[in-house]
């Protein structure tokens, strides 16, 4: 049975996926209902008049073009318009191409397409069109508003708003529609708002379109209940808005998971299966899923729909590196032509190449610039503090890893790395003590992740902006940091009556609480969070709340809602192995940790002490022995692997080897009652009672130690 679950020599496996979960009540959690439903489309193409140009495009009735062919370019004109009010702008551009094609000097043509292009996002193919109908005698007066949407997708959004000025009164609904958008690109979230608000007024909340807009801006103002809100006014005035359910989908993936987003854009490309975006969408969430192969057809679409998609190419990369196959994986992100520099997942998957191939310069630039983005990012601290120390600066690395190595949770990668650092900067005590935590399995509460913001700058900037969410959020994790919790929580619950639907606030809330040991407060306030986004660290806020709480119940329930919706997060798949091991379901937890390893690799030591521990409870002695042996080679000051040895040992009746190893563990680890426990079992097989029952005593003096029963009927039989 090993040899098929993999030895450490074998080749690795596919990932196999995460541990199955049945059907979970959301709202018995979290008080929320399952995830909605997405729309589908019932209605077809009607039949278009001409007339259907101005109520559209708004331009005029067009009069026929003085050609041979103006027949066939007014039916594809007249069948392009249909299908774009039908929300088919795919479609609609293939067939406005074949009007442009049978009279290419019909400037109306050439203008509707320009709108079809806008509607696809590309604003350098609109621009190009709305010229050429210039040239062609069309009117172009009445295209500014078409002019600022293509120069906005271009990226210039101050001369996008200063175009919508010029838009004639009747298209001036669209120009807003616009201007308010670059008013979000250029970060003035209130004031896009404030502007689509007036839209809605004028038009008694019936443009879609502009629910969409708020959609999206709100989304960006981490407001995502408003946003789910717009979301759905606008697919109830038109169910075959596309942007409208791409927009559900994204909120709905956050908000659920990957599973419940998928039907959303499977139902938008139903009503234009090539519409890029939601190709995209599609791919990108295919892939977090581990549906690699759906993956793959979703971007050779949307390399078919656009072709030389930079994002599509991108995500090809991305899965010809999880491949292992690095050359192909550079090659596709060169293809993307730069189009994606300075974006965080480029960055990142860039980043990473380099370092496998040792280019560590190249990876720290490109880390440096994701840091500069998402200073938060803890995956990106690791990455360039480990870039750093390899290539030969030990201080940049501990000025990057010193913010997280200090947390309570930080994991041993991090301490290690940490510790070399600060002991090949001479800095030896802060070495050792890192060094020490880092091989000690204990985790204390996580603190959130500071601000680097002093505190009175927090204030300061606060003070000019009370209206700015960031600025808020920098202070109270200021207060924090100092030990302020008081007003931290009086500062954070302000937060949430300021903006209920922004999850940070509610995380803000149960961070603080967490800190002040109040963890069922805690575990209700992520809860609000998660209603609203549930991601991987607001899963294991919720689910380390929980558990303090004594909750494990609701505590399960939460990761295994997290684990159906995201089958192969590691987070979870962890975490779910590990409460597996504790359950005896030792076969599950064998199956999770093997397609671990199988991602992971042979060079995580917990990893394969859980699995040495997984074996072991399965009567798999040999495995046992060989995955506790290779922990104990890579950290044998490490208490977890230096114990899981021992157990495997004992399993195998070598009880004498394995009390020295397991006295190893206690001396590193004495408060750690699971450890103790182990070798009180050892002593009491030995027959050293009177260690055994000191030991015992001091398990049972741990509230927490679970397998009490058992501890008290081995105590009872001396």
């Amino acid at each position: 049975m090993f040899n098929s679950r993999q030895g450490l020599g074998a080749k690795p496996l596919p990932f196999r996926g995460g541990v199955g979960v049945g059907a979970i009540n959301v709202r018995s959690v979290y008080g929320q209902p399952p995830p909605p439903t997405p729309p589908l489309k019932g209605r077809g193409l009607s039949a278009v008049a001409v007339a259907a140009v101005a109520s559209l495009l708004g331009f005029v009735t067009f009069t026929a073009p003085a050609r041979a062919d103006s027949a066939t370019a007014r039916q594809e004109l007249a069948i392009s318009l249909g299908l774009f009010k039908q929300g088919q702008a795919t479609s609609a551009r293939s067939h406005a191409l074949k009007a442009v094609t049978a009279d290419p000097g019909w400037g109306l043509a050439h203008a509707v397409l320009a709108r079809t292009y806008l509607a696809l996002g590309e604003g350098v193919a609109a621009e190009g069109e709305l010229g050429r109908a210039r040239d062609a005698g069309f009117d172009i007066s009445r295209a500014h508003q078409l002019y600022a949407h293509a120069w906005l997708l271009q990226g210039d959004a101050k001369r996008a708003l200063a175009e919508v000025d010029k838009a004639q009164p009747r298209y001036r609904l669209y120009a807003l529609r616009v201007g308010a958008r670059a008013l979000a690109a250029q970060g003035k979230l209130p004031e896009a708002q404030r502007l689509l608000a007036k839209i809605l007024e004028s038009t008694d909340g019936a443009d879609g379109l502009a629910w969409t807009d708020l959609g999206r801006v709100r989304q960006q103002s981490s407001d995502i209940a408003g946003a789910i809100a717009a979301a759905d006014r606008a697919l109830s005035i038109d169910r075959g808005n596309v942007d409208a359910l791409v927009l559900r989908g994204e909120l709905v993936r956050g908000q659920y998971g990957l599973i419940a987003a998928l039907p959303w854009f499977e139902t938008a490309l139903k009503v234009d299966p090539w519409r890029h975006d939601a190709l995209i969408q599609y791919a990108a969430t295919l892939g977090d899923a581990g549906r690699y192969s759906a993956m793959l057809r979703a971007t050779r679409r949307a390399l078919a729909a656009r072709p030389g998609s930079p994002q599509a190419l991108y995500l090809q990369a991305v899965l010809a590196a999880r491949a292992e196959n690095d050359d192909l994986a550079r090659s596709l992100l060169q293809r993307t032509n730069g189009a994606l520099v300075g974006q965080p997942g480029p960055l990142l998957l860039g980043g990473m190449l380099d370092y496998r191939a040792g280019a560590y310069q190249q990876a720290i630039d490109q880390w440096r610039g994701l840091l500069s983005l998402q200073p938060m990012n803890l995956v990106a601290r690791r990455l360039l503090g480990a870039a750093l120390f390899k290539s030969g600066d030990p201080r940049g690395a501990l000025a990057v890893l010193r913010a997280i190595a200090v947390r309570g949770d930080a994991d041993s990668y991090v301490l290690g790395l940490a510790g070399q650092a600060f002991e090949a900067t001479n800095e030896r005590d802060w070495a050792a003590r890192l060094l020490d935590r880092a091989a000690i399995p204990l985790r204390e509460v996580a603190t959130p992740f500071g601000s680097d913001i002093p505190l009175e700058a927090a204030a300061g900037a606060l003070d000019q902006r009370p209206d700015d969410p960031v600025l808020a959020v920098n202070y109270v994790r200021g207060l924090i940091d100092t030990g302020r919790l008081g007003a931290a929580l009086g500062e954070a619950q302000q937060l949430v009556r300021q903006a209920p639907g922004a999850p940070q606030a509610h995380l803000l809330v149960g961070d603080t609480l967490m800190q002040m040991q109040r963890y069922r407060d805690a575990a209700a306030a992520y809860g609000r969070a998660a209603n609203l986004r549930f991601d991987e660290g607001t899963m294991l806020r919720t689910v380390d709340a929980y558990d303090r709480a004594g909750d494990q119940r609701r505590a399960a329930i939460v990761l295994a809602l997290f684990q159906a919706q995201n089958p192969t997060n590691v987070a979870a798949l962890r975490l779910a192995a590990h409460w597996q091991i504790a359950a005896g379901e030792w076969d599950a937890a064998i199956d999770g940790l093997e397609g671990l390893r199988a991602r992971l690799g042979n060079r995580d030591a917990t990893l394969l002490a859980e699995l040495a521990y997984a074996y072991a409870g399965n009567d798999e002695l040999d495995a046992a022995r060989l995955y506790g042996a290779a922990a104990y080679r890579l950290a044998p000051l490490n208490p977890a692997a230096t114990d899981a040895f021992g157990w495997a040992l004992y399993q195998a009746g070598e009880s004498k080897a394995a009390l020295e190893l397991m006295r190893k563990a206690v001396s590193i680890a004495p408060g750690h009652s699971g450890l103790r426990w182990h070798i009180a079992q050892v002593e009491a097989d030995l027959g050293h009672k009177d260690a055994a029952r000191a030991d015992i005593a001091l398990v049972l003096a741990d509230p927490r130690f679970p397998d009490r029963a058992t501890a008290k009927a081995l105590l009872a039989s001396f």
